[in-house]
């Protein structure tokens, strides 16, 4: 495929893998990019030297383009931030704050610059420091998320700036990305169903949860405090959703849930993990290579599109 996103990022599909904290390393972005798309090392855990690390590794796994997601409250920032430029990344996306004072200098040294936004507000900001495109990401989405769902958010974020959009949140299959192409985006952001994947290495537990996860199996937690965080429910998220009810503070919720989603990825406990992972889970019935996922997306994206629809 060429598209507006393919020729930008250099890749064959107009698909990122998401940025998933502790769990998008070199083994699934090289995968996701040596099967056509972009892979991201998610640094959201990492100090520079185990980012440097990870990203040799990727480079010995692939000749293809990866990127870096950079979550901006990660006190090593300033630190991750010079190590993409020293390392020649491809790609940066950011979330969790503003990369304003960073671009200028990625920019430069000829990255890619793809802040992760929720709200047109944002996504106009982003291209006024000089984003080269932006994600839009709905509510649907597994982990932190916005307020507006990807059907209301990305239309609105695509008519406010003109950079490309690439959309976020509930998309699984070829008839997300057509969905999501009917209504402006110029390429797909996917997290969850690569969670299902042979060369995602969080433990098996978390894999299972996924693909045994129904439509009505994820919980939101934190909007009172104003961080809410989707996960698929356990003993944790009702602990969390009683505590909310009860009036406890951010910080108090904080402390319960320190070291969780690192207990979900390496350890698979099923009790006090945060498994992260979007409303579209209910879609996800099997695990698979990286490389078959995206080719049986896009064949039924192309599909839906010669298919077309009726009202």
């Amino acid at each position: 495929m060429k598209t507006t996103l393919t020729v930008l990022l250099g890749i064959k599909y107009p698909i990122i893998q998401g940025g998933m904290a502790w769990v998008a390393d070199a083994n699934l972005a090289s995968a996701v990019s040596d099967a056509g798309g972009l892979g991201l090392i998610a640094a959201g855990s990492m100090d520079k030297e185990l980012l440097r690390a990870e990203i040799r590794k990727a480079k010995s796994l692939t000749d293809k383009p990866f990127g870096v997601n950079i979550m901006l409250m990660n006190p090593h920032t300033p630190d991750l931030a010079q190590v993409v430029i020293e390392e020649e990344v491809a790609v940066v996306t950011t979330g969790a704050g503003s990369p304003g004072k960073y671009i200028e200098a990625w920019k430069s040294a000829g990255i890619k610059v793809v802040p992760v936004v929720a709200s047109t507000g944002l996504a106009k900001r982003m291209e006024g420091l000089g984003a080269d495109a932006i994600v839009a990401e709905g509510t649907e989405a597994g982990g932190h998320i916005g307020e507006l769902t990807t059907m209301t958010l990305i239309p609105q974020v695509v008519d406010s700036v003109r950079i490309p959009v690439i959309a976020a949140g509930g998309i699984a299959d070829g008839r997300g990305i057509a969905a999501v192409s009917m209504l402006g985006a110029s390429g797909v952001q996917v997290g969850t169903r690569f969670l299902a994947s042979c060369e995602c290495t969080i433990h098996q537990n978390y894999k299972e949860l996924v693909v045994k996860s129904r439509d009505i199996d994820s919980r939101v937690t934190g909007r009172s405090g104003g961080h809410p965080v989707r996960c698929i429910k356990n003993a944790l998220t009702l602990e969390l959703d009683k505590m909310e009810k009860a009036g406890a503070t951010f910080e108090e919720m904080e402390a319960v849930t320190l070291g969780s989603l690192r207990k979900a990825v390496k350890e698979g406990d099923l009790k006090e993990g945060s498994f992260m992972a979007g409303q579209i889970a209910g879609l996800v019935k099997e695990i698979m290579p990286v490389k078959d996922i995206i080719e049986e997306m896009f064949a039924e994206y192309e599909a839906c599109i010669k298919v077309g629809g009726s009202i």
